[in-house]
């Protein structure tokens, strides 16, 4: 049976293309064209909370991503089974969220949001580095490695992934000064202008935080799944690793003048540590977040285009208020703690060195010390040299950081520093 909530709009992709003959819809093609990409393998040696390898149950970014697709298509499901305004005939793709799901953090660089923060620091004079950027880079650009391509994909599915819609250059105009986060790159106009279908932005959407809270119907829920898994699924990884014991918990909430008695968020927390019960307590929380969502009329300049802006993501304001405190709470006792920030510094140091060679060898130098040392790939290095300014070139250098796992960056950082690592066997490339 037909979906009435896409059309042509939806389906289309950026080459003109269509899928004739294959008999997957247009969202199930997006979906497996990520699924089996290196890119989306590599997110299984990249930081989540805690360092990638560290032990083998925590999340990686690739676990982290399965869980939010798997979020993200059951929220699907629940709007449907609710009925009005949607039906048998009227739905939003599940094919598509999930899709959106699991490409959210392709773009993310080894090392966490410390290995994001590195890069844009080091990216400053080219334009910047964005975690978000970065993935609509892969998919419009890169994720064919071999062919230096994007995968050409529908115009719904790249709107999913488009949490931010401002230009880092706008941005920088708009703040007097390099932004931090929460853009894309100058050059991704056109594909901004392409998922827009060349619409401007009216007034009241200038950009920054206006401009990115308008997001399609897919996008938003992706982004819930991703809240919600970000809040409940890192909750358990910190309990395991020590890092959110009762009597921290207790001692953060009455230092915030958080409640943590009987039914409170906290103490149901509580509860669950103390009776080794958190992986339930996350399931349960978890089903609970899904029904926390309904859908609300919405009208704007593209709701008159696609069904896709013609509705708002409502999430219960209580579930909210829980989503946030308990990222607060991780934020604090497991982010800022004094082993994951020796953990991030080193990634910083990690990140910084290889750029600083990198750098100098490819993009503004050419010669180390007078020598022509040949430090990446003979396919790297020889697109690089093609560039047609530094700009280019430097962009093409964060790439290749971006795209590394942390263990892969590690063993390059020692390849390259330490005197009694490595060997002539060794691949880089």
């Amino acid at each position: 049976m037909p979906n009435r909530f896409y059309g042509a709009f939806d389906t289309e992709r950026f080459s003109g293309k269509n899928d004739a003959g294959d008999f997957r819809t247009p969202f199930q093609i997006d979906r497996d064209r990520i699924l089996h990409t290196p890119t989306f393998r590599r997110l299984q040696n990249k930081t989540q909370v805690f360092w990638s390898g560290e032990y083998d149950f925590y999340r990686t970014r690739l676990t982290h991503s399965l869980e939010v697709a798997q979020i993200g298509r059951s929220i699907c499901h629940w709007l449907k089974h609710c009925g009005e305004p949607l039906a048998e005939d009227f739905f939003i793709d599940p094919d598509l969220v999930e899709a959106a799901c699991l490409s959210h953090d392709l773009g993310h660089p080894p090392f966490g949001h410390a290995g994001e923060r590195t890069l844009n620091h080091l990216m400053a004079p080219y334009g910047g580095f964005e975690g978000n950027a970065q993935t609509l880079r892969l998919l419009t650009e890169r994720i064919f490695s071999v062919k230096r391509a994007g995968m050409d994909p529908t115009r719904a599915f790249l709107d999913a992934v488009l949490k931010y819609k401002s230009l880092w250059s706008e941005l920088r105009s708009a703040e007097g000064k390099a932004p931090e986060h929460h853009f894309l790159y100058d050059f991704q106009n056109a594909w901004l202008d392409w998922a827009m279908a060349g619409n401007d932005f009216p007034a009241e959407l200038p950009p920054g935080k206006e401009r990115d809270g308008f997001k399609s119907i897919e996008c938003q829920i992706m982004d819930w799944a991703d809240d919600t898994a970000y809040s409940l699924n890192d909750l358990a990884d910190s309990v395991r690793a020590g890092f959110l014991r009762i009597e921290r918990i207790e001692a953060w909430a009455e230092k915030h003048g958080e409640a943590i008695g009987e039914g409170s968020p906290l103490g149901d927390l509580v509860k669950a540590i103390r009776r080794r019960r958190v992986d339930p307590f996350v399931g349960k929380r978890i089903g609970q977040y899904i029904k926390s969502t309904t859908l609300k009329p919405d009208v704007n300049f593209l709701s008159g285009a696609t069904n896709r802006y013609r509705y708002r993501l409502v999430v219960d304001p209580a579930v909210k208020a829980e989503s946030k405190l308990f990222k607060r709470l991780a934020f604090e006792l497991v982010f800022l703690a004094p082993q994951l920030k020796q953990l991030e510094h080193k990634g910083n140091h990690l990140l910084h060195a290889l750029w600083d060679v990198l750098a100098k060898r490819y993009v503004t130098g050419g010669e180390i010390d007078g020598q022509d040392f040949q430090l990446l790939a003979e396919d790297t290095a020889t697109e690089i040299a093609l560039a047609a300014s530094e700009e280019k070139k430097a962009r093409l250098v964060c790439d290749f950081l971006a795209g590394m796992t942390d263990g892969y960056a590690a063993r390059m950082y020692k390849r390259l520093f330490t005197p009694d690592f490595g060997s002539i066997g060794d691949l880089i490339g």
